[in-house]
């Protein structure tokens, strides 16, 4: 199995149609069919099921496509990695990122740095915590951002963000909370909840205490802006970080504290024992240096 027709797999499965992918791959059609029958034939499974004008993943094709992703990925990353060992004035750097206010400050060194060197391509994925910490440890990042806990120092160094994010509740002006200057767990038992599953588990958890049980989940979300849309109809209130959601005058929506006062660190983090590539250490140093006068 080569990378070329994971490569040609993917452009299948993206598109459903074996004229497109092959066009977008600038190959000739038996030339892609003979590499997927080639990949069917090694993995001992059928990866597709063809119909008149479309193709579809079978369920070993769906299982092939979230692992070939990665690896492509991954061989991406060390083909661009090689290629920045001579370029002193550029590279690419892949990061992995929380929500947070706190991008700001990631995004403003990242500013500073491709000034200073213009030959840099930076790589956004997005997700929750979870999420992010799966592709760095996977490899496919060379930074994660977090908002946790201190981050486990047998798998990662990390570096603190100048602040911290504070907890609070969004609801829509006309709630019967909203004329509140905070909110304990005695005012949200009994009101539907919005949160994310990660958080509701862990920061929510155990601001709440042995009085969690008392709190209700009535959906999760990993962006807060679609839990907001929910709170804004008055379906629920949506626990949440404070400055990731509109809450100005006019938007319908209003933040709330919670008390007592739940706060959580942010990081940015990597993997142990990491080589980096010159741009990345570059990089890091200035990150270091920057968040360190704050």
């Amino acid at each position: 199995m080569d990378i070329r027709s994971l490569r040609y797999f993917l452009a299948v499965a993206r598109e459903e149609n074996m004229t497109r992918a092959a066009e977008l791959l600038h190959v000739t059609q038996p030339t892609l069919s003979k590499a997927l029958k080639g990949l069917e034939e090694e993995l001992g499974k059928k990866l597709f099921t063809r119909k008149s004008f479309s193709i579809r993943l079978t369920d070993e094709g769906m299982l092939l496509r979230d692992r070939a992703e990665d690896l492509v990925a991954m061989a991406d990353k060390i083909e661009h990695e090689f290629t920045a060992l001579d370029d002193i004035t550029g590279g690419d750097l892949y990061f992995g990122l929380a929500e947070s206010y706190q991008i700001r400050y990631l995004a403003r060194e990242i500013s500073r740095f491709k000034a200073a060197y213009p030959g840099l391509n930076y790589h956004i994925t997005s997700g929750d915590t979870e999420q992010v910490t799966e592709k760095l440890d996977k490899g496919l990042l060379d930074f994660a951002v977090i908002c946790s806990e201190l981050p486990d120092p047998r798998k990662y160094d990390y570096i603190t963000f100048p602040e911290k994010d504070r907890w609070g509740a969004v609801m829509s002006t006309d709630h019967t909370l909203s004329g509140k200057d905070v909110l304990t767990v005695d005012d949200l038992a009994g009101h539907p909840l919005f949160c994310s599953e990660q958080s509701w588990n862990r920061e929510i958890s155990e601001w709440a205490g042995d009085r969690a049980g008392e709190l209700r989940l009535e959906g999760s979300f990993r962006l807060s802006y679609n839990g907001s849309m929910f709170a804004l109809e008055g379906l629920g209130i949506l626990l949440t970080f404070e400055h990731l959601v509109d809450c100005s005058e006019g938007s319908g929506l209003v933040f709330r504290p919670l008390y007592p006062v739940k706060e959580t660190g942010f990081y940015l983090i990597w993997s142990k024992h990491q080589t980096f590539t010159p741009i990345a250490e570059r990089f890091l140093a200035q990150v270091t240096k920057s968040f360190s006068e704050h």
